[in-house]
């Protein structure tokens, strides 16, 4: 499985954005089972921002509950991450995460498939 993030840019405070997650490579043997996204802002270590199960439970990290929406297109493996009310401190380069369970003859492989992330830059 691999994941590719788009959707980044420049945006003014209190302004919107939405990323997007392209899933690829999952099949019946490889299946996607939480997607996350991770921000890393300069200088600081990569932090947990949401995450979505195959089942649809979100979680959210404290800083963007009520302004951060993550979501899936059912009709494919897209996930989004809409951003509303983007604050400065939101600049970061975003990261998507798929974790995978690999349907194998001696049982299931759980393995990581992460993007190249997106940047988002937040002026005041």
């Amino acid at each position: 499985v691999q994941v590719l993030e788009s959707g980044g840019g420049m945006v003014q405070s209190g302004g919107s954005l939405r990323l997007s997650c392209a899933a690829s490579g999952s099949s019946s043997s490889a299946r996607i089972t939480v997607i996350t996204w991770y921000c890393q802002a300069l200088g600081k270590e990569r932090e947990f921002v949401a995450s979505i199960t195959s089942g649809g439970a979100t979680s959210y990290s404290d800083p963007v509950k009520g302004r951060f929406t993550i979501s899936r297109d059912y009709g494919g493996n897209t996930f989004f991450l809409q951003m509303n009310s983007l604050k400065p401190e939101d600049a970061a380069v975003y990261y998507c995460k798929a974790d995978v369970a690999v349907f194998i003859i001696e049982g299931i492989n759980y393995v990581e498939a992460w993007g190249q992330g997106t940047r988002v830059t937040v002026s005041p």
